[in-house]
């Protein structure tokens, strides 16, 4: 490393802020390192937040993504509980809600994403997103047994927290605007299975249709969901889980391209010493060429550690991110895995086992090529299937065997 590239600004204290923020420090950078988060708590573990915090397995002392030695280690001007709210790039200055303002040389934006609301439901109490520590908090005390909620979304999290919900005693209606749940993710066959998993375990599904209104009583709280149709579905909690949109609005009118999140090159640089990494960054593929933006825990902690190589190495010695992205859902007793992008493939084809075990991997392909492979309850074999992904093999031939062992793939 020649010179110092800083005073360097991470916004975002969570997975890919710290990951930057540790990758910086052990790529030898000394210099004056700040990171920002919004909420008052030290970087905490999202994944946990629909599974082992909603059920009450864990408590929030385990989501802790370091303990609070190791962060001390890493010497950071640490502004929690104090949001970025507008960036000036001539100045390089970041201004926080708190009045200060932030000077930088490296700006790195890891802001991540905002759960989306159905519209009019703001003032309503009831009605639940699942995306912070808080969220998750007040969901728990909600799910009582013999309580109501109706989850409106089929994705990872309305699904995940539907399982919980079962679990814990409650009564589940799942609402979906899709003909199968997950099948976008997952595609038909696979979807079809899991939501047979859900209807076994008590959930109510209904497909293919969309929330018109949330229902509430005189007190503004939320009583229920009325379809496109005009059934109704009574609910004491309302769980909204139709996805997420970049956290960029306090990048308007700064100058840093945004479109769905803050656009990059190839190298997570999105010009005039501003960088982005998580949730919040969609790059240049170097493999696809596409505009790419993941949302997913590992892509986070993998693109904050490319950023910081990045900024170290300087204009010249820059590489490009191309991760394989990798995600995990926990359902009832199904572990589900996916490598690579699922979502758009054209081809699905499940090389071991079968829906009818449950246990099977699905290789998925897009333009003849594999880009993405799926397990059910078969850990080790679906890693095996890593390689195929990473090498893009033909998707109608790969898969008459595994291209690499469990244990040979990193």
């Amino acid at each position: 490393m020649s010179g110092s590239p800083g005073p360097i600004v991470v916004v975002g204290a969570s997975a890919a802020g710290l990951s930057t923020a540790e990758g910086l420090r052990r790529g030898g950078y000394t210099g004056a390192l700040t990171l920002v988060g919004d909420e008052p708590h030290h970087p905490y573990d999202r994944p946990p937040l629909s599974k082992q915090l909603l059920s009450g397995a864990w408590g929030v002392d385990r989501l802790a993504l370091r303990p609070p030695h190791a962060l001390e280690a890493l010497g950071l001007d640490l502004r929690l509980g104090s949001a970025a709210v507008a960036l000036d790039t001539r100045r390089r200055e970041v201004a926080l809600t708190d009045g200060t303002r932030i000077g930088y040389r490296h700006l790195v934006v890891a802001t991540g994403a905002h759960a989306r609301r159905l519209p009019g439901t703001g003032e309503l109490t009831g009605v639940h997103t699942l995306r912070t520590l808080e969220d998750a908090l007040e969901l728990r005390t909600a799910l009582r047994p013999g309580s109501r909620l109706a989850i409106v979304g089929s994705g990872f999290v309305g699904a995940e927290a539907g399982s919980v919900a079962r679990e814990l005693g409650c009564d589940v209606t799942m609402v979906t605007d899709v003909a199968v749940p997950l099948a976008d993710s997952l595609g038909a066959e696979l979807g079809a299975m899991l939501a047979e998993v859900h209807r076994e375990n008590g959930v109510r599904i209904e497909p293919g249709v969309l929330v018109r209104d949330v229902l509430h009583d005189g007190a503004g709280r939320a009583t229920g969901v009325r379809l496109a149709d005009d059934r109704t579905v009574a609910a004491d909690a309302v769980l909204v889980g139709i996805g997420a949109r970049p956290a960029t609005d306090w990048l308007e009118g700064s100058g840093v391209p945004l479109g769905n999140g803050v656009l990059c090159d190839a190298t997570l640089h999105a010009g005039d010493g501003v960088w982005a990494a998580g949730d919040v960054a969609c790059w240049t593929h170097p493999v696809t060429g596409e505009p790419t933006r993941v949302e997913h825990r590992t892509n986070a902690s993998e693109a904050g550690l490319a950023v910081a190589r990045n900024i170290l190495a300087g204009p010249q010695g820059a590489t490009p991110f191309a991760p394989v992205p990798y995600v995990w859902s926990d359902q009832y007793d199904l572990k589900i895995q996916i490598y690579g992008a699922t979502r758009g493939a054209d081809s699905v084809r499940i090389v071991e086992g079968s829906t009818a075990t449950r246990k099977l991997v699905a290789l998925y392909g897009k333009g003849g090529r594999v880009c993405g492979v799926a397990g059910v309850n078969m850990v080790r074999a679906v890693r095996s299937w890593r390689a195929a992904v990473v090498a893009a093999e033909p998707s109608d031939t790969a898969g008459t065997a595994p291209t690499a062992t469990a244990g040979s793939v990193s």
